[in-house]
Formats: C-alpha cells, sequence, structure tokens
C-alpha cells in the first residue's frame, strides 16, 4: 500500500478478497497497512464509494456487521492502529483524508513483536514515534472528560520520552523497540478521546504533499504547543516533570515553556526536520494547506479554539 494509503489501496485490496474467496485480512506492516486492512474489511461488505463511510459526516452509521475478522501484525511504533477503531485512507476525488470508524473495525488479535521493527530505519523510527507522541499528547490536552485515557497518554508519553531516543541511535536495542510499541498501543488507546490541531495541520500534508504523517506531526508540534501553551499549561506541565524537569514550585506556564522546549530538542536530538521546507513543502501551498486542515475535524478537539486564519498562522510558523 501506499505509504499514506489511497481508495484505490482498499478497492484492489477488496477485489483481490473477492476473488481469492478470502474470509479474513491480516494487516502486517505499518499504520498505512493496517488501516487499509481495516478498510477492506468494511468495503467487501459494504456498497462503495468509501467516502459515504466517512466519520465526520455520520457515515459511522452506516457500518453494520458482520465484517470479516482483522489480524493486525505492526512493524512500526507510531500509529497504534493495531488496537483502534479507525481507519485513515485518502479521498483522490475529495482531495484530503477520511476517518472510517467503528467498533468492528477493532482488530480481533494485534500482535506486536519488537522483532518486526528492528530493521525500521532511524529516520522512520524516529517519526512514528513522535506520532506516537503526538498522539498520547494531544489526547492528553483533548478537553474531553477521560481520566482513564488521561492516565493512559501520560504512561504513554513517559515511554516515548524514555525509549524513542534509544530506538532511533540502536535498532537492534528490543527493549527500546518493545516498549515503543506499546508506547504507540497506548496512544491509539488515549486517543478514542480524539486529538488535536497538530493532526488537523498533519493530514493536508500527507494527501496534498505525501508528507510521512508522523514527521508532518513532529513538525507542527512546536508551533501548535506554543498555540496551546495557555488553555493546556496545566497538562504540558505535567509532560516537562516527564522530561526530568523540576517543577516543584513552578508556575505551569513557565513548566509548560520547558515542555515546548524539551520537545524541540526531542525533535533535535532524533534528526526530526526543523521546518516544513526543509521537507520540501512550498510556501505558496499554505493557504491551501490551511483550507484542508480547516475541514479536517481533529482540530475541533483542541484546547484552543481554531479559526482558518489560526491554522495558516500554524503553517507559516511551521515553515
Amino acid at each position: 500500500v501506499h505509504p499514506n494509503p489511497v481508495e484505490d489501496d482498499v478497492e484492489q485490496a477488496g477485489a483481490r478478497f473477492r476473488k481469492d474467496g478470502c474470509d479474513g485480512v491480516i494487516g502486517l506492516g505499518g499504520g498505512s497497512a493496517l488501516d487499509v486492512a481495516k478498510a477492506v474489511a468494511v468495503r467487501v461488505t459494504h456498497d462503495g464509494p468509501l467516502s459515504r463511510y466517512e466519520a465526520q459526516t455520520g457515515g459511522y452509521k452506516l457500518i453494520t456487521g458482520p465484517v470479516p475478522p482483522v489480524i493486525a501484525i505492526p512493524t512500526t511504533a507510531g500509529t497504534g492502529s493495531e488496537v483502534g477503531r479507525s481507519a485513515v485512507i485518502t479521498i483522490p476525488a475529495l482531495g484530503r483524508k477520511i476517518v472510517i470508524f467503528s467498533p468492528l473495525l477493532m482488530p480481533k488479535r494485534a500482535i506486536e513483536d519488537p522483532e518486526l521493527t528492528v530493521s525500521l530505519p532511524p529516520l522512520l523510527t524516529a517519526s512514528t514515534g513522535m506520532d506516537a507522541f503526538t498522539h498520547n499528547l494531544e489526547s492528553l490536552t483533548c478537553p474531553v472528560f477521560h481520566p482513564i485515557c488521561d492516565a493512559v497518554a501520560l504512561g504513554g508519553l513517559e515511554l516515548v520520552i524514555k525509549y524513542l531516543e534509544r530506538a532511533v541511535k540502536n535498532g537492534l536495542d528490543l527493549e527500546a523497540r518493545g516498549n515503543m510499541m506499546i508506547a504507540a498501543s497506548m496512544g491509539a488507546m488515549a486517543f478514542q478521546k480524539d486529538l488535536g490541531a497538530a493532526h488537523s495541520l498533519a493530514h493536508p500534508l500527507s494527501a496534498e504533499y505525501g508528507m510521512q504523517h508522523g514527521m508532518a506531526n513532529a513538525v507542527c508540534l512546536p508551533a501548535v504547543m506554543r498555540f496551546n501553551r495557555e488553555a493546556a499549561a496545566k497538562e504540558y506541565a505535567r509532560v516537562a516533570a516527564l522530561f526530568g524537569v523540576n517543577t516543584h514550585g513552578m508556575a505551569d506556564i513557565d513548566a509548560a515553556d520547558r515542555a515546548i522546549e524539551a520537545v524541540i530538542g526531542l525533535n533535535q536530538r532524533i534528526g526530526i526536520p526543523a521546518r516544513l521546507r526543509d521537507c520540501g513543502i512550498p510556501e505558496e501551498g499554505l493557504e491551501k494547506l490551511a483550507d484542508k486542515a480547516l475541514e479536517d475535524s481533529c482540530h475541533l478537539t483542541n484546547p484552543r479554539p481554531c479559526t482558518r486564519e489560526d491554522l495558516l498562522r500554524l503553517y507559516r510558523e511551521s515553515w
């Protein structure tokens, strides 16, 4: 499948499913492969087009059982799609990604073997790891009451902070690889609360320019954290403490600044580019990206409300 899966990936796999008389789907690979596997389970039991089932427009109500069982075998530690109920697929006709969601899409089995991730190159280890970090962070700051998810998110963040740099520097470090897989799964469990503006910025970057999703999150995250600085100061202060900052007696807003600095430092140490321009994103494309980001539902649960102008400003700050 494509690194950012497209509708045709689902249609081709669905045609093969029907031709061979299959009775289940195995998703083996990164989040893209796992998402396609889940979308295939919908497509082979429901009429097209796939866009009918977009969660944002209520399409989840059209997904009914039974659907073929999915077994998920991740080979990256990022999306946590192996424990999630949704799939993110780019629909060319719409020019954007859509989310397909249903409890029926939860994989029946998730097989998480860190040995399957040891050959992942350092930069891809870094970017998928920052996807897990962003899932946990945006779940924590999402203004939805769910203290259980908050606790899971904090645990996931602690694991990423402790193990991501190790996994990037030594791909054969199975302890680091295994804990990153756990962190990714925790992020996907936590973001049942929902996500935030970083994901609304990241999705169009992938749909329009093919930018790796975790990389897009990582590059945009510092600007989003600065934007959310006051609205999420309490949560960011807890993140600062996870990075080892002594926050005792420190005002939350000051601790939040330290958390932002720590995230920027982590990006630098694991080789994440500092700017969108370093990733080949043209400045003249930012206006269209802002339009697409506004259409994305993730920013609706950002701790600070976002207008189109806010999203454009965040793109420019990240560029």
